[in-house]
């Protein structure tokens, strides 16, 4: 049997392409940490934000987060959930210290935190002594933060599900 070389670097070509991870296996997440969306909103002038990956097959989630402006240091710092915005939860995955600008940090998690974490229902919070149940929050959601982006791809979005 004789095989053309066409066929033999294609064959190759495929065998390599499957050997690279796919981008599919780290998500991105952010979240705008604001005295606003405490419950109930405080009225600190501190500001924050908060970018997550989660590495699908590791199960990992890493995160930095940064803030200025706060009424204290940072007493507390933890990821809360089940809970859509507004709504009050418990700590799923506690921050260590120290607390200094930015916090990094990561955790594994379970299946049932990831599927919360998916589905939009955790936020992030930053407590302070003048506020012990927290001075900053944000709902935790999927993307890099950066709105240009995602409704620019928005129509890309839509051709490729029409094409389907």
């Amino acid at each position: 049997m004789r095989v053309s070389f066409q066929a033999l670097t294609a064959a190759a070509i495929s065998v390599a392409f499957m050997a690279v991870p796919g981008f599919a296996d780290e998500l991105k997440y952010h979240a705008d940490l604001t005295a606003a969306q405490e419950t109930p909103a405080t009225d600190s002038t501190g500001t924050g934000t908060l970018d997550a990956s989660y590495d699908t097959s590791a199960k990992t989630l890493s995160w930095t987060v940064t803030y200025s402006g706060l009424t204290g240091d940072v007493t507390a710092a933890h990821f809360h959930g089940p809970a859509a915005a507004g709504a009050k939860a418990p700590p799923v995955v506690p921050v260590s210290a120290p607390y200094a600008s930015p916090i990094k940090g990561s955790a594994t998690l379970t299946a049932q935190q990831t599927s919360d974490l998916q589905a939009g229902m955790w936020y992030f919070n930053l407590h302070t002594a003048k506020y012990p149940d927290g001075e900053l929050r944000g709902q935790v959601t999927e993307g890099d933060g950066s709105s240009s982006m995602a409704s620019s791809m928005e129509p890309m979005a839509s051709f490729s599900s029409a094409a389907q």
